[in-house]
Formats: structure tokens, sequence, C-alpha cells
């Protein structure tokens, strides 16, 4: 998962900019690009089994870091549909962040 979003983050990165918190500060791309880079190393250091426990402990600290983002794409849908489906999509983050945290015990 984290793999595929990393990669995407770099082929999509306007899509990722437009749900960069305002707040932030800097330009949405520099965070875009990092968050990529993270994504993409998380998803090496979780395949190895030698690096797999850091890993998880820093991928779940990610996954919380990034939820603003994920809240303000909620927030700032243009089409019901896509209100539905990234409100919806929020309490999935919840399992993903409870799967990295035992990833790193």
């Amino acid at each position: 998962m984290f793999g595929v979003a990393g990669l995407a983050h770099f082929v999509r990165a306007a899509h990722f900019d437009e749900i960069v918190p305002r707040a932030l500060p800097g330009s949405a791309r520099t965070w875009t690009l990092a968050s990529g880079v993270v994504e993409l190393g998380l998803a090496a250091g979780l395949a190895l089994p030698r690096t797999r426990r850091a890993s998880g402990t820093v991928a779940a600290a990610f996954l919380v870091a990034v939820w603003p983002a994920n809240v303000t794409m909620a927030l700032d849908a243009r089409s019901p549909r896509a209100r539905a489906v990234t409100i919806a999509r929020l309490p999935l983050q919840v399992p993903l962040i409870r799967a990295a945290w035992r990833a790193g015990r």
C-alpha cells in the first residue's frame, strides 16, 4: 500500500497538492513530494524483516500525521459522491494505523 501511494504522489502530484492543509508552511508540492518519499521508504522498510519493527512504528506515526490531509480532502470534495467516499475512508485509517503499529511490535 505504501509503495503504490508513494508512487502516486509523483505521478499525480497535483491531486495530492490539493489536499495538503493550507496551515502547513512552504509549498504544497514540497509536502506532496516529501510524503511520497516517506511512503516509498516505509514500503521498503516494512518489506525487509530487519527494519520492519522500526518501520511499523514510523508508519503508524506517519498515518496519524497525514490524517489532517485526509480530512481536508473530505471537506473539500467537489461532489456529494466524492465527499461521501472520502468521509467513509476516514474511519478506515484506524485499522491501517493499528496494522502498522502491530508491525512495529
